[in-house]
């Protein structure tokens, strides 16, 4: 494999930068609509994932591939009295776990980090390159 010139670490870096946030928006959405019974069209809010791919077959970089719906079943709980309850008083829920969310949302802010120490390493080595030119 072998690295190319055009595409730097600092490209690189950038680029998981705005995939980990698209990975954000997609684990925020699935937090706010943890409550969601309806979508609009009779079902409810059905859980996203950001799903990436590598831009290319060598080092460089990684993208937004595609928002994925989770195709797992709903959660079924009893609350008579709501409005999209059924006859027997429950109501599906979204297939949401709100504690999952916040692992995926701890592992994508690292991941975020990660790429930002990157840029600041990179930064620090081309200041101290051109202290060293002087």
């Amino acid at each position: 494999m072998e690295v190319s010139n055009t595409f730097g670490p600092i490209d690189i870096a950038i680029s998981g930068m705005r995939a980990q946030n698209k990975q954000m928006e997609a684990i925020t959405s699935n937090a706010v609509n943890i409550h969601t019974t309806d979508n609009g069209r009779g079902e409810p809010y059905r859980r996203v994932e950001a799903i990436f791919k590598n831009d290319d077959d060598d080092i460089s970089g990684v993208s937004l591939d595609k928002i994925a719906k989770d195709t797992s079943d709903f959660h079924k709980v009893l609350k008579p009295g709501h409005p999209d309850a059924d006859e027997n008083g429950y109501v599906m829920m979204p297939n949401v776990d709100l504690a999952t969310e916040m692992i995926n949302l701890k592992s994508a802010t690292r991941a975020y980090q990660a790429n930002v120490a990157i840029l600041k390493r990179y930064q620090k080595m081309v200041e101290t390159t051109l202290e060293l030119l002087r």
